[in-house]
């Protein structure tokens, strides 16, 4: 019996108050979520789904309708929502803002933040994508909507963020920034856990990296082999800034770049590292990269929309793209770790979290955000950065107070960071 077989299995049966599925990047977490919820519907049994973001709800909707038409889905939705094409193109999908509108449906989907406002209506079962980015203070709004749940998350990556600060409930039962699968299993350390142990979107030189950096208690490794992907550009690097064409050509080769600029301490929004992307990002549309995959043999071109920029802060990306608005990337995907969380691409540019500072401070140490920054990609990631972050990470030991009664988190961000980064000197 697969993995699969048994989390569905388990899923299906009356036994406990859920399942949990830790699942490493590019592991099948949406298409596993998509079987969930069709065996369920198909079953005769109505379902409740709660992700995340609306772009995680639009997804899984155009993922689910595509892969069962004939099943009516609602769409739970703000006032506010404008329905996306993705959502629109399917007849078997309702949108409302209202539970009695879509609550007989055999699939009814919505954000966390939607599913709180509900005060009526019950589902046997429910599946929580993306559960470790859920607060568990929202677990406990919507935990009275269903009595069974198939929690599946990342438990790598970003923790769940608030603007407001959360030291004053550390170490507390009911600290509302701890994941609700934290708080799942802390009440009920019975529950069973299933792994999903291989990275079909990472390639080997990205999954081993990323397994020993990111998850050293629970490795995995990837999908594909070595050769079964390669990266090749279509025109010859004539003229322009060569030290960009020596970047790609490491990348292409290795999966792996890091185009290092001069040490300095810089503004958050350091031009010259925004150039710098701008640059990188234009100069491999220009030379038409063609991706070389299990499922294109034959190739396919890597244009803009398979290709993305990820940095730490908002005001990073509102500069980056400016820089590229009137270039050749001006179509690429530019976003914050958040928003990026959870996306493929074949190519990604990253901004060191960490780049010209003068500290390392939890934000920027967060080995979640530089974990999602560094697996994205199924073909290469290049990361910018400025020199001297080795040195930064020896002059800043990681010094984060300690909590009685909260779980140690692993991996560690100082360590993270220094095993990407020398990695990367490797490259």
């Amino acid at each position: 019996m697969t993995v699969i077989e048994d989390i569905l299995r388990d899923f299906g049966s009356a036994a406990g108050r859920g399942v949990v599925v830790d699942s490493p990047p590019g592991a099948g977490k949406s298409t596993l979520v998509v079987r969930a919820a069709r065996t369920m519907a198909e079953s005769g049994e109505r379902l409740m789904v709660v992700a995340q973001t609306n772009e995680q709800v639009d997804d899984l909707i155009d993922r689910l309708a595509s892969a069962a038409p004939q099943l009516d889905i609602g769409r739970l939705s703000a006032s506010t929502y404008v329905p996306a094409q993705r959502v629109v193109k399917h007849g078997s999908v309702k949108v409302s803002g209202a539970v009695s509108d879509v609550q007989h449906s055999a699939v009814v989907i919505g954000t966390a933040a939607k599913w709180a406002t509900v005060t009526d209506g019950t589902w046997e079962r429910a599946i929580v994508d993306e559960a470790y980015q859920m607060r568990s203070d929202m677990l406990l709004r919507v935990a009275g909507r269903f009595s069974r749940g198939l929690f599946v998350g990342d438990p790598g990556q970003l923790d769940p963020f608030s603007v407001v600060g959360g030291e004053r409930w550390a170490g507390l039962s009911w600290d509302p920034m701890q994941s609700a699968v934290a708080v799942l299993l802390r009440h009920n350390p019975d529950l069973p856990v299933h792994r999903l142990p291989v990275s079909w979107r990472l390639p080997p030189s990205a999954a081993e990296l990323v397994s020993a950096a990111f998850y050293p208690f629970t490795p995995f490794r990837a999908g594909t082999s070595d050769g079964d992907r390669r990266l090749e550009f279509s025109t010859r690097a004539i003229g322009g800034d060569r030290t960009l064409d020596a970047t790609l050509e490491t990348a292409r080769r290795t999966g792996w770049a890091l185009h290092e600029l001069p040490a300095q301490h810089t503004v958050r929004t350091d031009r010259e590292a925004v150039a710098a992307i701008a640059g990188l990002v234009a100069r491999l549309l220009q030379r038409g990269p063609v991706a070389y995959s299990e499922h294109a043999p034959e190739g396919r071109p890597v244009t803009a929309d398979r290709v993305a920029v990820g940095a730490a802060h908002r005001d990073q990306v509102a500069a980056i793209r400016q820089a590229l608005a009137e270039t050749v990337g001006a179509d690429v995907t530019v976003d914050t770790a958040n928003r990026l969380q959870g996306r493929e691409y074949d190519v990604t540019v990253v901004l060191h979290p960490l780049s010209g500072r003068r500290d390392a401070g939890a934000f920027h140490l967060e080995a979640g955000r530089l974990c999602v920054l560094a697996s994205r990609h199924r073909h290469a990631c290049i990361v910018v950065a400025r020199a001297g972050i080795a040195e930064l990470l020896d002059n800043h030991p990681s010094a984060e107070p300690v909590h009685l009664n909260v779980p140690v988190r692993f991996p560690d961000g100082w360590e993270a960071n220094q095993a990407v980064l020398a990695h990367l000197s490797r490259s």
